[in-house]
């Protein structure tokens, strides 16, 4: 199921437009040949695309083209290390020396979609980049997928694999991940970067109506509509899932579509070739992407306390700029840095997004001695 942006945005674009924005992944503005992927949305949990590149910090005008000859990570067809966690094989990768950076991707994603932020933040820190379980290079589990699920999977691998104090860094659903990972393992995280995060804000007034579902629902109607919904979603993954179909999606929501190569192509299809990557799309699809209104940005945030980044890219069509100002203003303890980026900031603009997150790293207090949790 972890197959990238472009199968999830696709099938999405095609059956779920009328509910929620699509999701996708933009590019960075360089001359590369491998592209990064990106995640998919639902107007409350998934992501959305990305765009331009260039930007602004803070108001300030950084150069909004990506310098040439950026390090980029060297893609492997048989991934980096593999951990094994509640009896499933988790990928990631891990270079450098120093205070843990641990990134997460968005959905449909997977550690390759920072390939040009990790050499560039294994330079000073010790950069960890994780698979989430159903993306990527991690196992397509057929188990029922739900947003603490990922959760539970970052605390664990922050107490056995990184097993230090560590900031996260999270981009669309892995923002909202890392948020939440923040909020169950305080003591091991000093601090979290987001990146045009997931995640809603709920209405406090507003309440779920949570009547029971009628005996025809349950043994008539609910079973025709998983059919219906099984069969639609199938179809649909396939078609998905083909490399020109992929290469013509991520096209279409790159503003630089030279970045739309073979590294990002490849990326997407070889773990949706996965046997179980369709049941597992299905699974997210019908289970967690449309039911998501049950964990909310205030939530997470009124019981964060560690210091917090938002590397914002102000050209995403999905989630602008005023959501960012929105979440700097429930939690004050927030830096804002807007971008002239899409939904994917760290590929479109990694050289701005890689300074900005140096910096704000350079005033945590990293550079105490590293305790073991």
């Amino acid at each position: 199921m972890s197959s990238s942006c472009a199968v999830y945005t696709s099938v999405r674009t095609e059956l779920f437009n009328s509910i929620a924005n699509p999701s996708r992944l933009i590019a960075p503005t360089r001359t590369f040949h491998h592209r990064s992927k990106c995640e998919m949305n639902r107007r409350s949990f998934a992501l959305r695309g990305l765009v331009a590149s260039g930007a602004s910090v803070m108001g300030s005008a950084l150069t909004a083209e990506a310098a040439e000859g950026v390090e980029r990570l060297p893609f492997k067809p048989d991934g980096y290390n593999f951990w094994t966690w509640r009896g499933h094989k988790i990928h990631y990768v891990v270079q450098g020396e120093g205070f843990p950076i641990v990134l997460i991707h968005g959905f449909g994603a997977s550690a390759f979609h920072w390939r040009y932020n990790i050499p560039e933040l294994a330079k000073k820190y010790k950069v960890y980049a994780v698979d989430l379980l159903g993306f990527g290079w991690s196992e397509k589990a057929l188990i029922e997928y739900d947003a603490m699920v990922w959760k539970d999977q970052v605390v664990d691998f922050l107490k056995e694999i990184v097993k230090e104090p560590a900031v996260l860094v999270g981009n669309s659903l892995g923002g909202f991940t890392a948020l939440v990972s923040a909020v169950g393992c305080r003591e091991q995280v000093v601090g979290v970067a987001l990146l045009n995060s997931a995640g809603q804000f709920g209405n406090p007034n507003g309440e779920t109506d949570k009547s029971e579902e009628s005996i025809l629902q349950k043994a008539i109607l609910k079973p025709l509509k998983e059919i219906f919904q099984r069969v639609v979603l199938g179809v649909l993954f396939w078609q998905a899932k083909q490399p020109a179909r992929i290469e013509s999606v991520l096209k279409s929501v790159y503003v630089n579509t030279s970045n739309v190569d073979d590294y990002l192509v490849e990326s997407i299809t070889m773990p949706a070739a996965d046997p179980n990557a369709g049941e597992v799309y299905y699974r997210l699809m019908t289970r967690f992407m449309l039911n998501q209104s049950k964990y909310t940005l205030n939530s997470v945030l009124n019981e964060l306390s560690c210091p917090l980044l938002l590397l914002w890219g102000d050209l995403d069509p999905w989630v602008g700029p005023a959501k960012a100002n929105r979440i700097k203003e429930f939690y004050p303890n927030t830096s804002l840095v807007n971008l002239q980026a899409g939904h994917c900031p760290h590929d479109e603009v990694p050289e701005l997004v890689n300074k900005a997150l140096l910096d704000w790293l350079s005033t945590l207090p990293t550079d105490a001695p590293l305790q073991t949790v």
